[in-house]
């Protein structure tokens, strides 16, 4: 059922022109982490995401919650995915799901080698949202995006503090000074802030904005997501 689902809204983000899609077990709610991620979850994953890649040609981004980096990696891997988007590449911060205390890049990226997934791009959330970065309170952003990029990452998410929440357009800006990487923005995308967003983003995550009444738990609505896109092309042109 459910990869039933994903790959017709896979089709309709493809007939709609978006550039990319991502899947992830965002209804898996409350979260486990890391390690404590069952087999189940990445098997699910993995069936969805072949579903998916059989109704589209468009890149793929896989991200398991909560923390699910590696199986997020052999997930991309064995569905002929381009990316995945990581949680908590460097430094330690407390979210919502608990003390995220160890960085992921040193172990994350030896893996993806091992696998021999280098061709699999790491898009890292900068300071992520949900979730408090006080341990880092003296760390600024641009210091982070810095450190990413030191370590590996192939390109930085910037996002706002919660689902579906915009994202500081000062922050994006201090990112983009930052660092040559890519720049994705990653929470609060809607037709209207998508233009000044791509005066300094390289690309947008979008989510609620395309769903139903703009709730992230909700269907994607075609519509919605010809609203977004054509915002998106206005700006290319």
């Amino acid at each position: 059922m459910l990869a039933a689902v994903a790959s017709q809204e896979a089709r309709i983000l493809t007939d709609t022109g978006f550039d990319a899609v991502i899947i992830e077990n965002m209804h898996d709610a409350p979260y486990v982490h890391g390690d404590r991620l069952g087999p189940e979850v990445v098997s699910a994953m993995t069936r969805v995401g072949l579903e998916v890649q059989h109704a589209t040609e468009l890149p793929i981004g896989v991200q398991i919650l909560s923390g699910g980096n590696r199986q997020a990696l052999a997930v991309a891997q064995a569905i002929g995915g381009g990316f995945i988007r990581c949680e908590n590449f460097v430094y330690a911060h407390v979210a919502d799901e608990g003390l995220l205390g160890e960085a992921e890049a040193g172990a994350l990226l030896r893996y993806r080698r091992t696998i021999e997934a280098q061709s699999i791009r790491v898009f890292c959330d900068i300071k992520k949202k949900h979730a408090s970065h006080a341990i880092t309170a003296d760390i600024p952003l641009s210091e982070c995006v810095r450190g990413a990029e030191f370590f590996g990452a192939d390109g930085v998410i910037i996002t706002g503090p919660s689902t579906g929440r915009p994202t500081d357009l000062a922050d994006v800006i201090e990112a983009r000074r930052a660092t040559s990487l890519p720049l994705l923005i990653g929470s609060g995308v809607t037709p209207e802030t998508a233009p000044g967003l791509l005066e300094h983003a390289d690309a947008l995550i979008v989510g609620s904005a395309i769903k139903a009444d703009g709730h992230w738990a909700n269907a994607i609505d075609p519509a919605r997501c010809e609203a977004m896109v054509n915002s998106v092309r206005a700006v290319r042109r």
